[in-house]
């Protein structure tokens, strides 16, 4: 049987991965909490991957986080990023890994990059200031993993996901993305009464949104893709495949979804001296629908399952 390590586990994506390997039967999941595992100390991860013997990784952990605090951190967004990868991916090629999975972002991509987004616009503009740092350390993973494929064969792939939501998300009121700012938001407007909710910006962007058991579908997925499969739809220099719906919705389409799913009927009113951010950000899916993948779980249901596990677990939330 496989040993497959998914670092992160305990995250959104790490642990629908590690849900869904789980119920396979056929592999054994490695995981490690932060205090058996430190993933920013170099010698213990290589003497965890020599004494384990992992056969493939799934590489989930990062330091993730909205706007505020990409603007707030931004020194530990790229130095843990970074070190973090830097030791799971070297530490992995020592100890004689051939599979690995590193899971980017979509904040790759250039500020002003042309909609729908491909693989191939990496590197051709400036990035999205806010969260600069985070978006550097992610390109150097991919680019790190390309490296080791290059020079010492390995079987190092990368996967860019679109804005992601579901379980296991961070419902934090000043830390989190926007399906979770909003569910919590309209939850506690519900209940307190409120008679109105006001929403940040015009409402007007577009954005594309992924359920997280999809993200972790399509992951694994791409992992056991054998490499003449996977080699045929992508290029040398340019291995990360963009993982999402291919599919977007304004915001305030969004926000009317969201106060659907929660079951708020106050007013919903848009602050529009609050910054939209870009007009649109869209991911080109056309490689991994070509390789064999395509994402199943529908927005209004993605975000009823997300709404359930929230009031299911609201009780161990940060407030």
């Amino acid at each position: 049987m496989k040993k497959i390590f998914v670092a992160g586990h305990r995250g959104m994506v790490g642990s629908a991965i590690a849900r869904q390997l789980e119920q396979r039967g056929d592999v054994i999941v490695v995981k490690r909490q932060r205090a058996e595992l430190d993933l920013l100390d170099q010698r213990a991860v290589r003497d965890f991957f020599i004494a384990e013997k992992i056969d493939q990784i799934y590489l989930a952990a990062a330091k993730v986080g909205g706007i505020v605090a990409n603007n707030t951190y931004p020194a530990e967004f790229i130095y843990e990023n970074l070190t973090i990868q830097n030791n799971i991916i070297h530490s992995a090629h020592e100890a004689g890994v051939q599979d690995l999975l590193f899971l980017g972002s979509s904040c790759i991509y250039p500020k002003f990059a042309e909609q729908p987004m491909t693989e191939d616009a990496l590197l051709t503009g400036t990035l999205e200031p806010t969260n600069e740092p985070y978006a550097i350390a992610k390109i150097a993973g991919i680019k790190m993993c390309e490296s080791y494929n290059r020079q010492y064969g390995r079987n190092y792939r990368s996967v860019m996901p679109t804005n992601l939501y579901g379980e296991n998300d961070n419902f934090h009121p000043a830390n989190s993305h926007v399906v979770p700012a909003l569910l919590r938001r309209f939850h506690e407007a519900k209940l307190n009464g409120d008679s109105q909710v006001v929403a940040w910006g015009s409402g007007k962007p577009k954005r594309e949104f992924l359920h997280v058991d999809d993200m972790a579908a399509a992951s694994i997925y791409v992992m056991n893709l054998d490499q003449a499969t996977y080699e045929a739809n992508t290029e040398p220099m340019l291995s990360h495949i963009n993982v999402g719906t291919g599919l977007d919705c304004t915001i305030s389409e969004l926000v009317q979804t969201v106060a659907k799913v929660v079951g708020y009927e106050g007013y919903i009113a848009f602050d529009s001296s609050k910054p939209d951010g870009a007009p649109r950000k869209l991911m080109n899916v056309s490689r991994l629908s070509a390789l064999g993948w395509n994402a199943t779980i529908e927005l209004e249901k993605g975000l009823k399952a997300t709404y359930e596990w929230f009031l299911a677990n609201q009780d161990n939330f940060r407030k």
